[in-house]
């Protein structure tokens, strides 16, 4: 059994990022140091900050022995049906209930989990959306209050963005089927502009454009629901529109177990909240809390003999490693020539 220790946001672009990690104090990366030094580099996950998937769902997807699918494509919700009992060769989605935040030029996807959806919440949400849903053939199944599971062949080839891209960020650029591109902004998403000839396909685009319009009807629905005007008067964020992601079907013979029986996943999300919310002091001081314990922890299993696994991922890339016996004369020039941590982070 391999302990693998997966670290999303690990890096994150723009100036912000940076300036957090010079408040560290000397040490704060002490322990991740140490464990570099009796690793080697296995894997390098390449990409770019305006894929639908960042580099974290990439990793996890092998890990968990899925096969390697187009961006936007990785069937997380697939893989949830399958556990549930559902049939998984149908194309299946996640709907997450959301609020999106009006501005005057866009719209800013909050995080969900501030809505603190109840049961009771989500059968009231469903109840009232289905029907539109299912004049596209989706079916709704919440199977937890915050994120259901969506049933449709719309979702079969429809690639879609996880919400790990959007939570912050104008939404414009990730909805389903877009035919922009993102102009980024001190590193990140800050506008769009449309781009003739885009490599969205024919079919792509028309299925978005159902999205997009279920998306404007339920504005419209949610508008005036009971259940928002309740959450209005007790000054909590209303319900007025929805995200999906993780679509795809999951071919019967695509799910290889063994990849997953043989790894031990340990996925922090830790660091991804604090960019969310973008509170960068918590950013560093959720750093340094991963320094001091999960990788602390992974440093005693490597000290012990186990083989462990580490990967680091940033926006665009990330980079794997795994520890190695190594000799005493490699551990020692290991230790005078190991770059600090940063130097590793910044190229993520």
């Amino acid at each position: 059994m391999t302990e693998h220790l997966v670290i999303p946001f690990a890096a994150c672009a723009g100036p912000a990022w940076a300036s957090a990690m010079k408040t560290l104090p000397a040490g704060s990366f002490q322990h991740l140091g140490k464990l570099l030094q009796g690793m080697q580099h296995v894997h390098t996950h390449t990409g770019d900050a305006a894929s639908l998937s960042p580099p974290h769902d990439r990793v996890l997807a092998a890990a968990l022995g899925l096969p390697d699918t187009a961006d936007g494509l990785i069937p997380w919700a697939a893989l949830e049906a399958d556990t549930a009992g559902m049939p998984a060769g149908r194309p299946w989605a996640f709907i997450t209930p959301c609020h999106w935040a009006m501005g005057r030029e866009h719209a800013t996807l909050t995080d969900p989990a501030g809505l603190a959806l109840t049961v009771d919440d989500a059968r009231t949400l469903v109840a009232a959306m289905q029907p539109y849903f299912g004049t596209e053939g989706i079916t709704l199944h919440p199977i937890t209050p915050g994120r259901w599971l969506a049933q449709g062949e719309v979702f079969r080839d429809l690639p879609t963005a996880s919400l790990d891209r959007v939570l912050g960020r104008n939404v414009d650029a990730w909805l389903p089927g877009s035919s922009t591109v993102k102009q980024f902004a001190d590193g990140l998403p800050k506008k769009t502009v449309a781009v003739p000839g885009s490599s969205v396909s024919h079919e792509a685009k028309s299925v978005g454009a159902t999205i997009r319009r279920l998306q404007n009807e339920m504005q419209m629905l949610l508008y005036t629901h009971p259940l928002n005007d309740a959450r209005s008067a007790m000054q909590q964020r209303t319900v007025n529109s929805f995200w999906i992601s993780g679509s795809g079907a999951l071919a019967a013979t695509s799910h290889s177990t063994k990849a997953a029986e043989t790894n031990t996943l340990t996925v922090p999300r830790s660091l991804a909240q604090a960019v969310f919310a973008d509170d960068w002091a918590a950013y560093a001081a959720a750093w340094a809390a991963l320094d001091a314990g999960e990788i602390a922890q992974l440093l005693a299993h490597q000290k012990a003999g186990d083989t462990v696994r580490l990967t680091l991922c940033g926006e665009s890339h990330a980079q794997t490693f795994e520890s190695a016996k190594i000799g005493l004369l490699s551990r020692i020039s290991n230790l005078f020539n190991a770059k600090p941590p940063i130097s590793l982070l910044e190229q993520l």
